[in-house]
């Protein structure tokens, strides 16, 4: 399901001390000037309406939203989107999970030159780039992403910062410096280490403190900073600024244009908009790379629900594969070409010792093959690995999916419970444990007795250790016989469709009598309420005061599915609207959960506030006592009002409220004085506004998933990817708030590689300590692979702790940086003026030198048929044929070729006028001899 989504940085988190705010655009939130949160936004919007454009006029449809920097991620999506049911989340889960990774970047290198381009740092920053831009593209072959969106923001961030920066704009410049994602093109006309630059400002006013003969030779440099030593090279620029403090030497002032504020603060807004052009200029670059459905997916696009099975394959679990088979195929069938067709796939199958393989796809009949291909088999001990496979799921899954874990035995590997638990955390993911034979003690024979195997039973002490993490994630465990499983997969059902919005979830353990109230609005449609326990007894009243008991299973409120521990209610569809009541007493433990689907939704990320008053992202759990902020936004369209957003206790009735700070329509910042001691959920309330209705109505949304806080944090400045056969450092700090103390460490990570740390910090008097973890990748590991390394700490007595969850891309050194090379082999067209009457050819030859070689050829322009051949040149070359065949009607075609690494070479190719003659009869043609001038004319080589 798509849902709550509290977006995962997982490359980023803070230093030991908050660095002030300096070097950039303000990352994501400054009054009258744009920030990198608005610059990579617009930047995506505009592309992405882009591709849709050209989709559709590929496909003869009409598309008619106006592409430019008003665009609204609600606009973008109603206009590429074939179904206005579906959840605008994907698409802003990652803008967002974008834009904070880049955002990032101003806190865990604050002071690195070459990811700001300060200091004249042109080599190092283009190489950060153009190293991020191959690890997108490697990201997304391998279809991780995630961690293509974290490569991408954080590229970004050093990309925008060159128009800030640097002179470009100053320089008259009218288009971005594209040399800056093309590894193969010198940079040249760089002012030299002692070529001055600058002069000193005239008081505040730095208009013109550029030198003359700088700007006459176009000659490029940026500015120095430092924040500890005022030393720069003689006659240098600087950056400018409070924190700067090589702008009190002269040449004093500085040239950055971060916001209105700046010393070159009249060309900021020229120095976003070249930001924008620049970042839609990568973006092409990687949508030519991957291809345009691809490209879709990494924004986020075309994602909808996520199909995610964990499975036990030991020998008594046969009738729950068959189940699991049964309730896929049954999903895929009845929703295959529909707007509530999973996006993705992923089973990890488990026994005892193995877990694994993962299967991640986008196509269902991979997906089919794969489960269909599980077979039940050995086992005999009850223990087994759950907890591992299920962690592979929680690596590789979108954020806040839907998991299903098919078990009838407890967890073998019962000490990554709070491992699984920060992961359940980090990437928002619900996790619902479906149990066969829970409370079965005797050993009986089930129904797979003909192949030798006995039914298993959980002890409740192992069944409590599910039930724990299924309540952090906001799932269920459900618990039934292997004979009444078929009944209990419609959650399965329930949970894999679009637009899932979770509205009032509580837990009561131990339980008690008590009445819940939750709010349905207009917007919703498919409530269905979950009540699972031992023996609940419940009753449901609308709001006119009807009332129907849970025992009776089709009354006037709703149809009640009854199965194990699972009371399923799924309400009438009429005269929902209004504050509905539900009276529960029980003598155990149980769980109550109402969803549905909506457009309004919304989405959440902590944040830190930096010196200077802007905000980063904060990439764990909040120190507890102290206070916070939290960035919402809030999906499906602007029509409503934000009144209230709170922490609720997770298994009380206690809660904080927060201060809204409205930033805009639909983005909110939410000041909360004091982070409880309590685990809790995110609960956010409004008004509304419906244009069949003349008062608003009021809603509600909550986070499925548990937040807490902790009195110990953890940080680390890492790197976004790691070489093959390289062992990788990360150094990593602890910080406590609380008087010292020895911490237990642990480290995991969800592939097989090497991996060392210490096993316990002590923080001392000063409360802190540092610690390395050491990862190796094996030399064989498939670039774009990606790994999630999460970091615990843990007080020896106390039992607080928090963690670090960090996702690295492995990648190969690339040492390809050169496009392939388009050669035209002839051109015959003999069009008449009637242009549905003919078509015309073209033939080219595409290589790529010494390069890693073509892997595809496609096109961007046209819509004719190609087709392809490979043959060997006379000097051993390996070259690709591109045939071209199109009705004279289409007059321009577009070829991309990419290589191995992600290179990108297009040939573009037009009959049209002025290159051709028209006959007597009234058609035209070209000949032999004017098609040699037309290659000179219209076929362009562009490097990628």
């Amino acid at each position: 399901m798509v849902s709550l989504v509290v977006v995962a940085v997982f490359l980023l988190c803070g230093t030991l001390f908050q660095p002030p705010q300096v070097a950039a655009f303000k990352p994501l939130f400054q009054d009258d000037s744009i920030t990198h949160r608005e610059i990579t936004q617009m930047a995506i919007l505009r592309k992405t309406a882009e591709v849709c454009r050209d989709i559709a006029t590929a496909q003869g449809r009409d598309f008619t939203l106006p592409i430019n920097n008003k665009l609204t991620p609600s606009a973008v999506h109603k206009a590429c989107s074939s179904s206005s049911s579906l959840s605008t989340l994907g698409l802003i889960s990652a803008i967002t999970e974008t834009y904070l990774s880049n955002a990032a970047v101003d806190q865990v290198f604050a002071l690195s030159e070459a990811h700001h381009i300060d200091n004249e740092a042109f080599s190092e920053g283009r190489d950060l780039i153009t190293r991020g831009v191959a690890a997108v593209k490697a990201s997304v072959q391998q279809e991780s992403y995630i961690s293509a969106r974290i490569a991408l923001g954080a590229l970004c961030h050093t990309l925008q910062d060159f128009y800030s920066h640097s002179n470009w704009v100053e320089l008259g410049s009218t288009a971005p410096f594209s040399t800056l994602i093309k590894p193969d093109l010198p940079l040249n006309n760089i002012a030299g280490p002692s070529t001055p630059t600058c002069k000193s400002c005239t008081g505040k006013n730095c208009s013109d403190n550029i030198l003359p003969e700088i700007l006459l030779h176009k000659k490029l440099t940026s500015g120095y900073f430092s924040i500890t030593s005022s030393k720069k090279p003689a006659g240098k620029c600087s950056h400018g600024g409070f924190f700067d403090r090589t702008s009190s030497r002269e040449p004093t002032g500085g040239i950055n244009k971060d916001d209105i504020s700046s010393d070159h603060g009249f060309r900021h807004f020229r120095a976003a908009e070249m930001a924008i052009n620049a970042t839609m200029e990568v973006l092409q670059d990687i949508r030519l790379a991957t291809g345009d459905q691809a490209f879709l997916r990494l924004m986020g696009l075309s994602q909808t629900s996520v199909l995610a099975f964990v499975i036990d394959t030991t020998g008594s679990m046969f009738d729950d594969i068959e189940e699991a088979k049964r309730v896929s195929f049954s999903i895929i069938d009845s929703r295959r070409g529909t707007s509530e067709e999973p996006s993705e796939y992923i089973l990890v199958p488990f026994n005892d010792p193995d877990f694994g393989p993962l299967t991640r796809t986008e196509d269902a009949d991979i997906f089919k093959e794969r489960i269909n291909s599980l077979l039940a088999s050995g086992g005999g001990d009850l223990p087994e690995m759950c907890l591992s496979g299920l962690l592979l799921a929680l690596a590789a899954a979108p954020q806040s999916s839907d998991i299903f874990v098919f078990t009838d035995a407890a967890a073998k590997d019962s000490a990554l419970k709070s491992t699984v638990r920060a992961m359940i955390e980090r990437t928002k993911t619900t996790v619902t444990f479906m149990l066969t034979n829970p409370f079965s003690f005797r050993r009986r024979r089930d129904i797979s007795q003909s192949q030798g195997f006995t039914s298993r039973s959980i002890p409740l002490s192992d069944i409590q250790l599910y039930r724990d993490l299924a309540h952090v994630s906001g799932g269920q465990t459900i618990e039934v016989t292997k004979a009444t499983l078929s009944q209990a997969t419609a959650v399965i059902t329930d949970a894999s469709t679009s637009a899932l919005v979770t509205l009032f979830q509580v837990v009561r353990n131990p339980a008690i009598a008590e009445n819940f109230t939750f709010v349905l609005d207009p917007s919703l449609s498919n409530v269905t309420v979950y009540v699972t326990g031992d023996s609940p007894i419940f009753t449901i009243y609308s709001p006119t005061g009807v009332s129907q008991s849970g025992s009776v299973a089709d009354g006037p409120l709703g149809s009640i599915l009854t199965v194990g521990n699972l009371k399923r209610v799924k309400l009438n569809s009429d005269n929902q609207t209004g504050e509905w009541k539900i009276s529960i007493d029980s003598t155990s433990f149980y769980s109550l959960k109402v969803t549905g689907q909506s457009s309004v939704n919304f989405l959440f990320n902590f944040v830190e506030r930096l010196e200077g008053g802007d905000f980063t992202p904060k990439a764990n759990r909040p120190f507890t006592g102290r206070n916070t902020t939290l960035f919402v936004s809030v999906t499906g369209g602007d029509s409503f009002t934000v009144t209230d957003v709170l922490l609720v206790e997770a298994s009380g009735s206690d809660v904080v409220s927060g201060t809204i700070k409205a930033l805009g329509a639909t983005d909110f910042l939410v000041n909360i004085d004091r982070i409880p001691e309590w685990a809790f959920v995110v609960q956010l309330k409004g008004l509304l506004n419906d244009s069949t209705r003349s008062l608003p109505s009021r809603f509600q949304r909550q986070s499925p998933t548990q937040q807490q806080g902790s009195r110990v944090t953890i940080t680390a400045q890492p790197n976004s990817t790691i070489e093959p056969g390289i062992p990788f450092f990360l150094n990593f700090t602890l910080v406590t708030n609380a008087t010292g103390g020895n911490y237990t460490i642990r480290a995991r990570a969800d592939r097989s590689f090497n991996l060392s740390f210490p096993s316990s910090l002590d923080a001392g008097t000063e409360g802190s300590a540092q610690g390395t973890v050491t990862l190796t990748a094996p030399s064989d590991t498939e670039s774009g692979t990606d790994v999630t390394l999460t970091i615990e700490a843990e007080d020896s007595e106390s039992g607080d702790s928090n963690y670090m969850a960090l996702r690295f891309t492995v990648m190969t050194k690339v040492t390809d940086f050169s496009s392939p090379v388009c050669q035209v082999v002839s051109i015959k067209a003999d069009c008449p003026v009637e242009c549905s009457r003919a078509s015309w050819e073209l033939s080219t030859n595409l290589t790529d030198g010494n390069g890693t070689g073509i892997t595809g050829v496609s096109l961007s322009r046209g819509n004719g048929s190609l087709s392809l051949s490979n043959v060997m040149s006379a000097d051993g070359t390996n070259v690709t044929v591109a045939f071209y065949n199109a009705s004279c009607c289409s007059q321009e075609v577009e070829l991309v070729a990419v290589d191995r690494v992600g290179n990108v070479g297009t040939c573009f190719t037009s009959i049209k006028s002025p290159s051709t003659t028209v006959s007597p009869n009234g058609s035209y043609s070209v000949s032999f001899s004017m098609c040699v001038a037309l290659v000179g004319l219209l076929v362009s080589f562009l490097y990628g």
